[in-house]
């Protein structure tokens, strides 16, 4: 047997190895992936409409082809450009203090030493996240109703007139931010103490017999520590930069604020189902796709220049 031909076949040995040793792991990820190949990849298959004049009665194959028609058409709108700024704006926002906000929370936790005490602060703050965002949304209405409302009542005591605040565009913005923070950052922290976990206890025992303070810890050996699984969830998180979610938007948004609420998810539910669109919806959706695909190349391009992994 040729050296090459060993070689191939302790290659496949070792690949069998591997698999029969992690193989009740591979089983528990066949659900996960039989549900993006039904969900998530069938589907993409209509995102050919977006070049067709879809008609139900005839179906995709059957609609006629029109090209990049409904681009042509989506890039003359000015609503088009309204909303792609109002995507834009709250994708960063989100992004700029959304994003730190499990990996503080992560932090504060983790330097919490009782177990009981630690669990259940973590408990609490994952509350939040199984809570439907209808029940978030009247609760937050309720909370600052001109009205009853909890800080208008503050306002008040202090002799100011109440505020509107969701029918002031100023404060939609600011809302959203903070109710998404509230909701999801403690979810988002299960990642976080996952990979502190991971951390050597030899490490920082070794610093504390050096003299290293809390600060010089956290500083030295837990950041750094933590800094490829920020990196690549940010990467993940720059894919999603055209996506803010439909429910929370949805829920928030009336007449007042449509100004500043109008994002990808609420235009393409109105123009798509509700106005019956679907090719112009399709194209909407491909345009955000491809952006937020193009943002991951460039961002994971980034990471690997500064030293980091990446995705791949």
């Amino acid at each position: 047997m040729s050296q090459q031909g060993a070689m191939q076949k302790r290659r496949k040995t070792s690949f069998l190895a591997y698999m029969n040793r992690y193989k009740y792991l591979y089983i528990l990820l066949v659900p996960c992936v039989i549900y993006y190949i039904i969900f998530h990849y069938i589907p993409m298959y209509g995102v050919v409409i977006a070049f067709k004049d879809f008609n139900f009665s005839r179906g995709i194959l059957g609609s006629d082809w029109v090209g990049f028609e409904h681009f042509k058409y989506m890039f003359g709108l000015d609503t088009f450009y309204s909303v792609f700024i109002n995507s834009l704006l709250l994708s960063l926002l989100r992004i700029l203090f959304g994003f730190p906000a499990p990996i503080l929370l992560a932090l504060m936790i983790n330097e919490f030493r009782g177990k009981i005490y630690k669990r259940t602060i973590q408990t609490i703050v994952y509350l939040p996240h199984f809570i439907s965002w209808v029940v978030i949304g009247g609760i937050i209405i309720n909370f600052l109703s001109p009205n009853w409302g909890f800080i208008n009542r503050i306002i008040e005591q202090f002799g100011n007139e109440p505020i509107f605040f969701m029918a002031k565009s100023e404060y939609f913005r600011s809302i959203i931010v903070v109710s998404d923070i509230w909701k999801g950052a403690g979810w988002g922290t299960i990642i976080y103490l996952a990979a502190i976990s991971g951390i050597p206890p030899d490490i920082y025992e070794a610093a504390i017999v050096d003299g290293a303070s809390k600060i010089q810890r956290l500083w030295y050996i837990t950041l750094p520590s933590l800094r490829p699984t920020i990196v690549t969830l940010f990467i993940l998180r720059m894919g999603q930069i055209m996506s803010n979610g439909f429910e929370q938007i949805y829920v928030l948004q009336n007449p007042q604020n449509t100004s500043v609420s109008e994002v990808f998810e609420t235009y393409t539910y109105k123009v798509g189902l509700i106005s019956g669109r679907f090719s112009f919806s399709a194209t909407v959706g491909l345009f955000t796709s491809v952006i937020g695909m193009i943002l991951i190349f460039i961002t994971d391009r980034l990471a690997k220049l500064f030293g980091e992994a990446g995705l791949y």
